[in-house]
């Protein structure tokens, strides 16, 4: 089977939305969480979503960043993984929960914004959140248009 996209990546065909949706992924750098930290959120959310692009992407930036292979390969199982700090278990917690908004009725329960909020401060928490907004915002339109990972490069 071919894989090839419906169309070009939308944010690619205006490019103010890439512009703005780049901006939106580089403050979130601003806000005080480890670059591995937002790497994994990012990766995790793709995961879910099931976004071949972000997963194959993210991987390969979070490598060069100097993420280990132990991590990568078991972020999706971070839960039963020992890689992990406590720090990041909060904020994939959070990221599961922010990216399956329609899962349950209270898609992020206190438990785990408490948790979350244990680990980051208000800045943090803010970063962390648009983090795993933009990332469900490159797999909504990565998917929609079905982009093939590793085709841009």
């Amino acid at each position: 089977m071919k894989l090839q996209s419906r169309m070009k990546n939308p944010a690619m065909i205006i490019p103010e939305a890439m512009q703005a949706i780049q901006a939106l992924n580089a403050a979130t750098q601003q806000g005080g969480v480890p670059e591995a930290t937002l790497a994994l959120v990012h990766l995790r959310a793709s995961q879910i979503n099931g976004c071949s692009v972000c997963v194959h992407s993210g991987a390969s930036h979070a490598r060069k960043a100097g993420e280990t292979e132990d991590r990568l390969a078991t972020v999706a199982a971070w839960r039963d993984a020992p890689f992990f700090t406590e720090a990041e278990r909060a904020a994939l917690a959070l990221t599961e929960a922010a990216t399956r908004l329609a899962d349950r009725p209270d898609p992020v329960p206190d438990e785990i914004w408490d948790e979350a909020a244990k680990h980051y401060d208000e800045r943090g928490l803010a970063a962390l959140i648009l983090m795993i907004s933009v990332s469900n915002v490159f797999n909504r339109l990565n998917i929609t248009t079905r982009q093939v990972a590793g085709a841009w490069g």
